[in-house]
């Protein structure tokens, strides 16, 4: 009985945000209409203009929050990207002065991940048990940024449990892929994407596997993975409070690349570590910036395949093409050999899972759905051990594989002793990626975002292990920039004749599942630029250079509607 009546009410209060939300929507008439040729003058201008213009005067900014509104509201009706709707709220925010239109954001609206907490509304992230948690007060982040000067107008869909490439939960119900709806936007980010991918201007969100990466190489938009410590992430709901194996880090998430270097210099420039104790008191070193703005030579690592799964055609060709770029802009091309990227997938997943996928689980009611991949892990999890060592011998000696076999042994809940002895492990392979770094003196890496691009809804079933590209810089906490590149082609990027998925490991092929080049076509691909701890000033800077060498054949973002 006690289950039922907890179903009963799991399917009140989605019912009650889902009706909530519809309201606030059916209440902006005025956001709705086509495009006029004032609003795509807004959504193309540079963002340093518009700031500039709010701050002369001569621009309003209930002029932009109108553009921007209804490109919100018609990102939301193709894509179902929104999930608190505070459009009314940020007009009120602007006229009573809560908004600082002298800051170096003025004006401009921000998007938020759902787990962000604004005063007044409910930061859910997609758990119904989390409806009605709203705080009285903005947090952190929040207040820096209308400080800042930027308009909070809407928040972004995510899955529950924050584990996915996905965007789904019941709360919420399912985000689409902006270019294909039968296609993830990515997660766990991936409302924030989609809502750019099709016009949004500047958006935050979170990381702790790949989160703000996967969803920019998923939708075809930018964003920087910034190291622990460099953004705020004060004030927020999270699906696994007092996890520190891996730490999850807030990031910023835009359209263009000028507006990802734009925002980000504005908000370190706000001295974040005046709003959030995590910050550490780092200014904008600029003269970083233009160091590798100007380097007339660098040497670029290029990883080619992280060893456990390796790129598809479509991957491969937007990172040869991006290497050839570099190339005949007259960089330097450097083979790596860097250490082993299993090895952090193996344990990054063993550290963030520590308590046996009991957090996330624990704020679950009876019935509620959740994502194919967080469920995997979690029925694995759960397994007695006896059979899941026999599932072992039989992945390691029968199918021989020995990746999959390796990831399965020790898949349990970690007492305290054995955590600490991972988080020793984690310390030594940081410190062996910061000796090897050391002795090849390349400038950064280039490598894939993911194996695949986009994955198909439930997806992550099959793929929840391949997530090693991004996570592997999550462990050791470098910083990552996601540049787009082009598109899939569903004639160059087949697979090719001799392609045989039985003869891959139990994580490759959970990938290759879903790898279909006429089915994915158009599907944007992208290329990750990773930097070292804490070198946010520098990856911009070489995103830059990176777009610049590509030239006319750079990325082409997608046409508003």
């Amino acid at each position: 009985m006690v289950f039922f009546l907890d179903y009963i009410q799991h399917k009140r209060d989605c019912k009650f945000k889902q009706d909530e939300r519809a309201e606030r929507l059916r209440g902006l008439a005025k956001y709705s209409g086509p495009f006029t040729p004032f609003d795509r003058e807004i959504i193309d201008k540079p963002i340093e203009e518009l700031v500039q213009d709010v701050q002369k005067g001569e621009l309003d900014p209930i002029d932009l929050l109108h553009t921007y509104g209804k490109v919100a509201v018609k990102a939301h009706e193709k894509t179902n990207c929104l999930t608190e709707i505070m459009i009314s709220e940020a007009e009120g925010w602007i006229k009573d002065g809560s908004i600082n239109t002298k800051g170096p954001l003025a004006g401009i609206p921000v998007s938020l991940k759902d787990t962000i907490n604004v005063g007044g509304f409910d930061s859910t992230v997609g758990y119904s048990s989390y409806v009605g948690n709203k705080q009285p007060q903005d947090g952190g982040t929040v207040r820096l940024l209308k400080d800042a000067g930027a308009v909070p107008y809407v928040k972004t869909n995510m899955p529950i449990t924050l584990l996915s490439f996905e965007s789904t939960n019941d709360v919420w119900g399912r985000c689409t892929n902006p270019h294909n709806n039968k296609y993830s936007p990515g997660g766990s980010t991936g409302g924030e994407a989609a809502l750019l991918a099709l016009g949004g201007r500047i958006g935050i969100g979170s990381d702790v596997a790949g989160s703000v990466r996967a969803p920019a190489h998923f939708s075809g938009i930018y964003s920087l993975r910034c190291s622990t410590g460099r953004w705020p992430k004060a004030g927020f709901a999270t699906s696994m409070p007092g996890q520190e194996g891996v730490p999850s880090v807030y990031s910023p998430m835009t359209r263009t690349l000028n507006d990802l270097t734009y925002f980000t210099r504005a908000i370190i420039g706000m001295q974040p570590w005046k709003y959030d104790h995590s910050v550490h008191p780092i200014p904008w070193r600029s003269e970083i910036e233009k160091e590798y703005s100007t380097k007339s030579k660098l040497r670029v690592g290029v990883m080619r395949t992280d060893g456990v799964v390796d790129p598809s055609p479509a991957c491969v060709r937007a990172l040869e093409k991006t290497e050839a770029a570099l190339k005949a802009a007259g960089h330097e091309i450097v083979e790596i050999d860097p250490p082993s990227p299993y090895e952090a997938l193996r344990l990054g997943a063993l550290l963030l899972n520590a308590d046996g996928c009991q957090m996330f689980k624990s704020f679950f009611r009876f019935g509620e759905w959740n994502d194919p991949g967080a469920d995997q892990m979690y029925f694995l999890m759960r397994l007695p051990r006896p059979l899941k060592y026999l599932y072992y011998l039989w992945v390691k000696y029968i199918r021989r594989d020995d990746v999959w076999a390796g990831l399965v042994k020790d898949w349990h809940e970690k007492s305290a002793f054995e955590q600490w002895k991972l988080v020793a492990q984690r310390e030594a392979y940081r410190a062996k990626w910061f000796e090897w770094w050391n002795s090849v003196d390349v400038d950064f890496l280039l490598t894939p975002p993911n194996a695949t691009p986009a994955v198909p809804h439930d997806g992550m079933k099959e793929a929840v292990s391949s997530c090693g590209y991004t996570f592997l810089f999550n462990l050791v906490d470098y910083t990552c920039g996601i540049v787009p590149v082009t598109h899939v082609d569903k004639d160059l990027d087949k697979l090719p004749p001799t392609f045989n998925i039985k003869k891959l490991n139990g994580v490759a092929q959970g990938a290759y599942k879903l790898y279909d080049a006429e089915a994915m076509h158009g599907l944007p691909v992208a290329v990750q630029i990773v930097g070292r701890r804490l070198e946010e000033e520098k990856v911009l800077a070489i995103m830059k250079r990176v777009e610049d060498a590509l030239g006319d054949d750079k990325y082409q973002l997608l046409d508003i509607d």
